[in-house]
């Protein structure tokens, strides 16, 4: 028997035990008909940097896999990465910034090249520092958002929402970020309260001296300005409604309309109606027949809408209004006022409504059979209190926007006419002609919404409708991510995985709770606090870190990276080390031979069989309500407490050292085998949690009927 070293280092163990572990195939489960199929798609991490801390919550997904491998299942843990459009393209941006470049010095296919290759350089650092952590992931399975089979099918999701009447264009207000030149969902929009003008306006009312004061934040805006509303319940404003006012900047002459969205208590309780920027405004722009007048562009400058604002950037076209509006007589004063303005989540940059034609999914129907599934027990979702969370969102779901702006991604299949304006929609082919017979088509210079393709994760990568895994190992089995994209994400695969295939994607949705730091702040590159896995798997070893993460699971509690919970598993591991070593010690030159059993010949036998057979009943309880924290918990201090410090203590009298000149054979020998048996027992418990340190023990295991690894031993009962 191989004798352990006196210390435990995981750089002496780790690279060589995963090398044998994936050479092995025994992460490439078989279709087998006589086995249940368990599986668990991955979520697939942006391939624009490197891992993050956050990333290692992988390990829940680890844990359940490699359980239900030894348990005896077809357990498939399919791995893959994500475009992420764009969050890489802004990722990729920041580094041409760097360069002293920009997006526009490239053409769209230079530009799509080399987001390409700088993608596929990081997805290869990723799926080495996977291996690190030693998640045991199929790699003859992994799959890229932006394969051509995994386009193909989202090309043909497309199309088939557009035949069965779920698609449609149309010209919205979208929330837009003038410095990244593309729309977001509404979703993806930071709210912040932040302290702003309230400026108090005067509109001449028409043929008259009378005037009707408006309250705004955005003065910059008047310029577009349609109309004005006030509540029909408003005595204030009874007689004008109807009227006609002349707008304050260019006199553009505009109606009064008495509408229910006017909120009496707000300013003066006339409001002013800018249809091409403010959303509200908008569908009561709609409602009343009011025309769009877009006076900010794209580029954040005003437009020559705005007349003499032209060219401005918004804050100098808000002091220069004010400035001329002062001039006219037409400000009754000014306040400060605390208002919720939408940022973008990347830079800041102030979002502008902004009128843009775009591609929309109709979700109603959509969300319904989202929402029976989970109702039904179909879906079930850990921890149940999200499930309202769930039910709330679908059930006042707005129609999904899911063009984008970018080159990075997945290009919308969509061409139109020139010629007539028809839109033809294809499964990714160019239409020779359109229905008007000319060829002038130009396609969607947009891209899809990232969450539209990963959206289907679960079952393009399986290979809906014709691949056998899909057969096989649809419906996955447990869907295991953070509980901040249970709408971006989760809610979204439901939909589209019932809309296109009829079955669920997952029977189970775990929510984990957010990594953070040692103070207990998100992570955020900007703010410089995201730790490296790497660095503490350096430090620390993968087992340690993974055992200091599962530790804290409990629930969506956030957890956090913290020395002492590491250094606590560090600890952990040398004890385990350590007791293995004692029992080198008192095995000698012995080897287990036949089936290895457990024998109860004193009081000390008889009480750690008990607390074995107790802790392996509980223990599975815990993993199959996903109680990972507890299961930990218990499972340490099983081996620390009542193993090692009861039980070993104990052990030294029965094999007492050195052994005497006539000792009792019979007596030793299951002495031995007993500790073989509770040490064996442990790290079929431990595996799922700490694999590296528990393989490199089991191997070195005097027992005649282990099998080649223990990722593949026979899991308690």
């Amino acid at each position: 028997m191989k004798e352990l070293a006196k210390a435990y280092n995981p750089k002496d163990v780790e690279e060589k035990i995963y090398k044998a572990w994936e050479e092995s195939g025994y992460f490439t489960p078989k279709i087998d008909a006589n086995k249940k199929p368990y599986t668990i798609i991955l979520p697939p991490p942006n391939a624009n940097a490197n891992l993050h801390a956050g990333h290692m919550m992988y390990v829940i997904q680890d844990f359940l896999i490699r359980w239900k491998r030894m348990a005896g299942f077809s357990a498939l843990w399919l791995p893959g990465a994500d475009h992420a459009g764009f969050e890489t393209q802004v990722v990729y941006e920041r580094k041409l910034k760097e360069e002293g470049k920009s997006r526009f010095d490239f053409t769209r296919e230079q530009l799509y090249k080399d987001i390409m290759d700088f993608v596929l350089n990081n997805k290869s650092n990723m799926t080495s520092q996977l291996r690190k952590a030693g998640f045991s992931l199929d790699w003859t399975r992994e799959k890229f958002t932006l394969d051509p089979d995994i386009i193909s099918r989202v090309y043909k999701t497309f199309k088939k929402l557009n035949d069965d009447g779920l698609l449609y264009r149309d010209s919205r207000l979208v929330n837009y970020c003038t410095t990244h030149g593309t729309g977001f969902s509404d979703l993806e929009v930071q709210h912040e309260e932040q302290e702003c003008g309230l400026y108090y306006i005067k509109c001449k009312v028409k043929d008259s001296d009378k005037y009707i004061t408006v309250a705004t934040t955005r003065p910059e805006t008047i310029p577009g300005d349609t109309g004005i509303a006030v509540n029909p319940k408003d005595e204030r404003y009874k007689d004008l409604v109807g009227k006609t006012v002349l707008n304050p900047f260019n006199e553009r002459e505009m109606p009064i309309v008495a509408d229910d969205f006017v909120d009496l208590a707000f300013g003066t309780g006339a409001v002013k109606l800018t249809p091409a920027h403010d959303e509200n405004d908008f569908e009561a722009g709609k409602r009343h027949g009011m025309p769009l007048i877009q006076v900010i562009g794209f580029n954040g400058k005003m437009t020559k809408e705005a007349g003499g604002l032209e060219g401005l950037n918004v804050k100098q076209a808000r002091e220069k209004i004010m400035e001329i509006l002062e001039q006219r007589g037409l400000v009754e004063k000014t306040e400060k006022y605390k208002n919720v303005i939408g940022k973008c989540y990347k830079c800041g940059t102030v979002i502008e409504p902004l009128p843009l034609s775009q591609w929309y999914i109709k979700m109603k129907g959509l969300a319904e059979k989202a929402i029976k599934v989970v109702k039904n027990g179909e879906v079930k979702i850990i921890p149940e209190n999200y499930e309202k969370v769930y039910y709330n969102w679908l059930d006042n779901i707005y129609d999904w926007n899911i063009s984008r702006q970018i080159v990075w991604g997945i290009r919308i299949p969509a061409w139109q006419c020139k010629n007539c304006g028809q839109w033809l929609i294809t499964e990714g082919e160019t239409p020779e002609k359109c229905k008007c017979g000319s060829t002038n088509l130009e396609q969607d210079q947009d891209s899809f919404d990232t969450w539209f393709s990963s959206g289907q994760w679960p079952f393009v990568t399986l290979g809906y409708p014709e691949n056998e895994d899909f057969k096989y190992f649809y419906p996955t089995s447990v869907m295991e991510t953070g509980y901040d994209i249970l709408f971006f994400w989760v809610a979204r695969m439901i939909m589209l995985g019932v809309y296109m295939t009829g079955k669920i994607p997952f029977e189970t949705v775990y929510l984990h709770g957010m990594v953070r730091d040692t103070a207990g702040k998100k992570m955020s590159k900007s703010k410089g606090n995201v730790v490296n896995p790497m660095d503490l798997i350096e430090q620390y070893g993968a087992d340690a870190m993974r055992f200091s993460l599962i530790y804290q699971v409990t629930g969506t509690q956030d957890l956090r990276v913290a020395e002492d919970t590491l250094k606590m598993a560090k600890t952990f591991m040398n004890k385990i080390w350590n007791a293995t070593r004692f029992v080198q010690m008192k095995l000698g030159d012995y080897e287990q031979k036949g089936e290895l059993n457990f024998t109860e010949n004193t009081d000390a036998d008889k009480e750690i069989k008990s607390k074995l057979e107790e802790i392996k009943k509980t223990y599975n309880e815990d993993l199959e309500k996903y109680r990972f924290g507890q299961a930990a918990e218990s499972i340490y201090h099983f081996f620390w407490h009542e193993f090692c410090d009861i039980y070993i203590e104990k052990a030294k009298n029965q094999i007492p050292y050195p052994l005497p000149e006539n000792p009792d054979e019979k007596l030793i020998k299951e002495a031995r085998d007993n500790l073989l048996y509770i040490l064996k027992e442990s790290l079929i418990m431990l595996h799922p949690i700490i694999p590296f340190i528990t393989e490199e023990i089991y191997q070195i295991l005097p027992i005649e009927n282990k099998k080649e690894f223990l990722m593949i031993e026979d899991w308690i009962k």
